[in-house]
């Protein structure tokens, strides 16, 4: 893809813009305003002067090489900058394509038990370890929020919210069902079974204006249960907030019925907000189609299957047979396949908007 010039010069006009503002801006709310926009284009606009100075150097280079005296000097030179400006031109083109607002946010993380009982309970703790381990290899922190443990071990449901740049934009994609077919422990015959989890990712966007009234929402005060110490067991800590007009039920359950509260209204604004993005995207998916970020949690995307070792990406048709290692949080193989298959959608759009 070559982008037009014109495209490039407004994005370098735009940011020069930006800083003569900043230099005279006196209100703070502008200054702020302002600061964050230069953060966001800063990027941009080197990478649009890299590859500007690379197309002024290639016309210099070819003016050059039709001079018998200098082709040999400009020749080389001539070579090795056209195969290095294609994936410039790519990594700009990255950066002006549209792009997810919340992609560096922070992020909470649902997992449910689906189909299958105490097997499913199981396997649910096993997507919420994989995904904690993978938390920590990048340095994110994880902080649950809230657990409904199974009775034979793992969680009906378990929320957590993890914290770091860029989590939500990584881990965005693993929205749906995810499906495991293993043979239970406690199935003496030997028999494959087929269970499900499913995961929600949204994005934890500070300053979200979302404006709740009293009159919309139901707070009751419960005894959790589970671990926790001997405070849990004796008070009615653990608060459970409904949220009236769309239903959504958020919990938290620590000691502090205080904390608990505010907990519990942050997560219900991260639901609302998310609310208002799935109706974004499904805006979006009736105008493109993608194999990937449709915005639908219903959709069975993944299935982890034990007896082979594999682990089949349905969207993409992806399949490693490294169940182990992926299981263990070895999940950026999966995760680069998909933001990759994202990038190509977002590079089709944007080549679409210049023919």
């Amino acid at each position: 893809m070559r982008l037009p010039q014109a495209r490039l010069d407004q994005v370098l006009d735009r940011f020069h813009q930006v800083e003569a503002r900043m230099g005279a801006a006196a209100d703070g709310a502008e200054i702020v305003r302002l600061s964050k926009e230069h953060a966001e284009i800063k990027p941009v606009a080197d990478a649009v002067q890299t590859l500007s100075k690379a197309r002024q150097e290639l016309a210099d280079l070819e003016i050059m090489a039709r001079d018998p005296e200098m082709a040999a000097m400009a020749g080389e030179e001539l070579e090795t900058l056209k195969d290095t400006l294609p994936e410039l031109e790519r990594q700009v083109a990255l950066l002006l394509a549209p792009r997810d607002a919340d992609e560096n946010a922070s992020a909470v993380l649902e997992v449910r038990a689906g189909t299958g009982g105490d097997e499913a309970a199981l396997f649910a703790g096993d997507l919420f370890r994989m995904y904690s381990r993978y938390a920590q290899t990048r340095g994110w922190r994880v902080e649950v929020d809230s657990a409904s443990e199974g009775e034979a071990g793992g969680y009906k449901e378990i929320v957590a919210t993890i914290s770091g740049d860029g989590v939500f934009g990584r881990l965005k994609f693993e929205s749906g069902v995810h499906r495991v077919q293993r043979v239970p422990a406690t199935e003496a015959g030997g028999r494959i079974h087929t269970s499900a989890a499913t995961v929600a990712v949204l994005p934890e966007v500070e300053d979200v204006e979302i404006e709740i009234h009293d009159k919309d929402i139901r707070i009751d005060t419960y005894r959790a249960s589970g671990s926790g110490g001997q405070h849990v067991n004796k008070t009615d800590s653990a608060v459970r907030i409904t949220h009236l007009p769309s239903g959504i039920v958020v919990t938290s359950s620590e000691k502090s019925q205080h904390v608990n509260r505010d907990k519990a209204m942050k997560n219900l604004r991260v639901r609302l907000y998310d609310m208002q993005r799935q109706a974004k995207d499904m805006a979006r998916s009736d105008a493109r189609k993608s194999q990937v970020g449709s915005g639908d949690r219903s959709e069975r995307i993944r299935t982890y299957n034990y007896p082979q070792g594999r682990v089949t990406d349905h969207r993409i048709g992806l399949t490693l047979h490294s169940l182990p290692q992926i299981l263990e949080g070895d999940i950026d193989p999966v995760l680069d396949a998909l933001i990759a298959e994202d990038q190509a959608a977002r590079l089709a759009d944007l080549e679409a908007e210049f023919q």
